[in-house]
């Protein structure tokens, strides 16, 4: 069988305030009742938040990144009117604004905030 991707894990330093941040793009991770949590993305894709402790169990050596943001997720919005809101919702908490919103050369709205690790999260719509 050919190997499938079919998930993206982050380890996270508190999964409470990271369930938090993504909840309020609209992900669905049901109650938090361990220091692993799981939330589909799409069919067959799912994204897992894993607590340092508990990443230890299978990573022995991990250690936090240090420096910078740690990877980079995008979200893909359905008009640049639900970006900027977003946007604006998770700023006006004061969730990790790194980019206002504008519109790229390549047709998309973008925004970029940052997730309780610092990750870069970014926001995008199509212009048209």
């Amino acid at each position: 069988m050919k190997p499938q991707a079919n998930a993206l894990a982050l380890i996270v330093s508190d999964i409470a305030a990271s369930v938090d941040f993504y909840r309020r793009l609209g992900l669905d991770f049901g109650d938090v009742t361990s220091a692993h949590i799981e939330c589909e993305l799409m069919p067959g894709f799912k994204l897992m938040l894993d607590d340092a402790a508990n990443a230890k169990v299978f990573y022995p050596d991990w250690t936090p990144p240090t420096g910078g943001a740690h990877t980079a997720l995008a979200f893909e919005f359905g008009s640049p009117s639900e970006v900027d809101e977003i946007y604006r919702e998770l700023a006006d908490v004061g969730l990790g604004s790194a980019h206002e919103p504008f519109d790229a050369p390549w047709g998309h709205r973008i925004a970029t905030v940052r997730d309780p690790d610092g990750n870069n999260v970014d926001l995008y719509a199509r212009l048209s």
